[in-house]
């Protein structure tokens, strides 16, 4: 189950796991995909966008979900998402194992947002495919 298998990945990440690509150290990354697993679970509200970026987004979503893509490296993000500032690595792999469990239960209980800011109209099946990718995306930086 791919739940179970990024709890396992997550847990087998290391402060000082060697990175292939960016600029975020491991602690920064567990608290980046905490934020953007809060915005699934409505905790972290985005800024609206332009209609054009929409139209990209959504595109974008589709082209993932058809070619079974991953998440492209140096992809722009949120602004509320970016983590540039120093985050402690044990609070960060805690924070980010509960709210991975809170998403979990939403998950199963259709209570995901309907919606995302650059996605568009989202579905439980839409979420699970992004997060997975964003999540995978994240820990192959980290070797795990």
């Amino acid at each position: 189950m791919y739940f179970e298998e990024i709890v396992n990945r997550i847990s087998n990440l290391a402060e000082n796991s060697p990175k292939k690509w960016g600029k975020m150290s491991a602690a920064q990354m567990l608290k980046h995909c905490d934020l953007v697993l809060q915005v699934a679970l409505q905790k972290i509200i985005l800024p609206d966008i332009n209609v054009l970026f929409g139209a990209v987004g959504i595109l974008a979503k589709y082209e993932m979900q058809m070619f079974n893509n991953g998440i492209p490296r140096n992809m722009p993000t949120f602004q509320k998402l970016i983590v540039n500032f120093e985050c402690d690595f044990d609070e960060g792999k805690k924070n980010l194992l509960k709210t991975l469990d809170d998403y979990w239960q939403a998950f199963e209980n259709n209570h995901l947002s309907n919606r995302h800011k650059l996605f568009g109209k989202m579905t439980e099946k839409d979420w699970g495919f992004l997060e997975y990718k964003h999540l995978n995306h994240h820990l192959k930086q980290f070797n795990v």
